[in-house]
């Protein structure tokens, strides 16, 4: 009974995780998409064209419903591992702080790795740690 209620648990925590995850990251595609000013401000001052930002919000939004659909959520993890990266190393080039700028998107990385890991049993196989 004490296993059953656990894994309840864990599943509604990763599950809860998750959707914490996707809903900022479906706040920052639509702020992408949007074209908000001071989303084409920050990607200036981040030396990216603010002609892009439809673009990456697409790939944001299209990567992030990947990860919010069970079937698809390790590909969709795995897509936006590499987007954070990418936003990580856009960071560290322009010199932003490391603990509140460059490192948020691991922080974010982090948060989507353990949410998955914790609604489903083939990913946290691969995390003994959990």
């Amino acid at each position: 009974m004490n296993d059953t209620k656990s894994s309840k648990t864990t599943l509604w925590v990763g599950r809860i995780l998750s959707g914490l995850v996707i809903a900022f990251l479906l706040f920052d595609a639509w702020g992408k998409l949007s074209e908000l000013e001071i989303v084409l401000k920050t990607m200036d001052e981040l030396g990216i064209p603010g002609s892009l930002s439809q673009t990456i919000g697409i790939i944001l939004l299209a990567t992030t419903i990947l990860y919010a659909i069970p079937n698809t959520s390790a590909l969709g993890a795995l897509l936006l591992t590499g987007y954070l990266g990418g936003a990580v190393v856009i960071h560290l080039r322009v010199g932003n702080p490391l603990f509140s700028h460059t490192l948020f998107p691991v922080y974010v990385g982090i948060l989507l790795w353990v949410g998955l890991a914790l609604r489903n049993r083939k990913v946290k196989e691969l995390f003994w740690f959990l």
